[in-house]
């Protein structure tokens, strides 16, 4: 028989901790509840229980904090896009800014200098210009739908599969919300998602059965650029020609504003589209991005950062932090498509960009060549291996790097080569405050952090970027060997 999962009751909720999680303590044990914010007087389910500390969801609230607002989407508390939809924005920023300050110093344990003020979001509203949605043979049922369902009061009890399009539960695999209005992506996104799947019911076609590896329809990738270019592709589970056909022709008929219409068939057990084919069906093969004055191609499968505006305020960040003055030679490390880059190369001599994923430096070499700028470089391959002393002495060596890992932040092998690199400054960009501390740590070998300002990238949710700037010391030790 499984354990009964223990309750803790009349929890006072006095702070927010990492992740989006707020905290209360009881007889000296921290609990790190999901679902309430500080001020809440709430019941918890535990489903950790340490001796310390324990964590779990608040199921019950006696009381609600003045610091709450009402939520403006009807899936909030259900769907895990928006966790923060019950918190004024101030007070997200705000949190956010703590979060930062904390894993600086408990995490990077370095001297900071006094943060900047958080760049919020002008919109927190449909400021996402790319979602994925999960075609699904299961529907989630809320407690107050499987109330409403007409269930039979003798035999099996299971629910029945209702076909869905939207969002994973948090926490699991095989059931999807099914959305009917998402509050991340303006117009048409909802009656893009909404049609294909009423088409889709109406002709009988299948939603994917992840336990069992079928279904037609298995997800749906729609991209809305500030340019107004539209970019949807849809992914089949199956490869049934007469049916993709009329999906697609649907598509292309109904919603006349896709300006690249894509298709992918996607066999594999994952869903993951880098090692796929996607096929052009109508229109342009890449939807343009703009960034400032810079135009971006942006294809099916290319990385860009999904909220145009907040990029646009993160690269100005970076330019500043860089402190340019025309004559530097900047290292870009992990440049992706070249969108840093590029974004700063005007005040630069000359900017040297590496990533190790060909087809974004191809993308790179696209994106320079259609904003007619001539004095940037891209490189494929692992920054270790291609910045050595040969490397130098054809490009010179780095005045300014820049860096924007992954959330996993760098390795400990990059963390050395900059080490050894010495550059005068270094602007490291960070989705992950926590992992960027730890490299900061390992940094501070021989630099200083004199600057620090997170910027907000995703309203509603506890997510934020962070760019910091580092500078040589004087009493930094001798050069490593390279």
């Amino acid at each position: 028989m499984r354990k009964k999962k223990l309750v803790l009751e009349h929890l006072q909720v006095s702070g927010y901790a990492a992740g989006g999680k707020s905290i209360a303590k009881l007889e000296g044990k921290v609990v790190f509840i999901e679902g309430a914010v500080p001020g809440d007087v709430v019941d918890v389910r535990l489903s950790k229980n340490k001796k310390d500390w324990a964590e779990g969801k608040a199921i019950r609230f006696r009381s609600y904090s003045s610091e709450r607002t009402t939520p403006f989407c009807k899936h909030f508390g259900v769907c895990g896009g928006c966790k923060w939809q019950m918190l004024p924005y101030e007070k997200q920023l705000e949190y956010k800014f703590q979060e930062v300050e904390q894993q600086m110093k408990r995490i990077g344990k370095i001297n900071i200098p006094e943060m900047q003020p958080i760049a919020g979001a002008s919109e927190t509203q449909y400021y996402r210009n790319k979602l994925e949605f999960t075609f699904s043979s299961k529907k989630y049922f809320t407690e107050e739908e499987i109330a409403s369902l007409e269930m039979p009061e003798e035999g099996p009890r299971g629910l029945p599969s209702i076909p869905a399009l939207g969002f994973h539960v948090p926490g699991s695999f095989d059931k999807v919300i099914d959305i009917d209005e998402c509050f991340l992506q303006a117009a048409p996104s909802n009656a893009i998602r909404n049609g294909i799947r009423a088409h889709a019911l109406e002709q009988g076609y299948s939603f994917y059965d992840i336990r069992n590896h079928t279904g037609l329809l298995r997800n749906l990738l729609v991209r809305l650029c500030t340019t107004g270019d539209l970019m949807v592709n849809l992914v089949f589970g199956e490869d049934d020609e007469k049916a993709r056909e009329d999906m697609m022709e649907y598509i292309k008929k109904d919603f006349p504003s896709i300006t690249s219409l894509y298709y992918t068939v996607n066999r594999k057990f994952n869903d993951s589209l880098g090692d796929q084919h996607p096929i052009l069906y109508h229109g342009n093969a890449f939807a343009i991005e703009q960034l400032g004055e810079l135009k971006f191609k942006v294809g099916p499968k290319s990385f860009f950062q999904t909220n145009s505006t907040q990029a646009e305020q993160l690269y100005q960040i970076t330019k500043d932090f860089a402190e340019l003055k025309g004559t530097e030679i900047v290292y870009d490390l992990y440049c992706g498509t070249g969108s840093i880059g590029i974004f700063v190369s005007d005040k630069a001599a000359k900017v040297i960009g590496v990533e190790v994923i060909s087809e974004a430096i191809d993308d790179a070499h696209e994106n320079a060549t259609m904003n007619g700028i001539d004095n940037t470089l891209f490189y494929a391959g692992d920054v270790a291996d291609i910045c050595n002393n040969a490397f130098f002495e054809t490009h010179g060596r780095p005045d300014v790097i820049i860096t924007d890992p992954p959330r996993a932040g760098m390795h400990e092998k990059l963390v050395q080569q900059i080490l050894a690199m010495e550059a005068p400054l270094v602007v490291y960009v960070s989705c992950n405050p926590a992992t960027q501390a730890r490299d900061l740590q390992l940094l501070a070998e021989k630099y200083a952090v004199t600057a620090i300002r997170p910027v907000d990238m995703f309203p509603h949710t506890h997510h934020i970027e962070n760019v910091v700037q580092l500078k040589l010391r004087q009493d930094a030790p001798g050069s490593l060997n390279l």
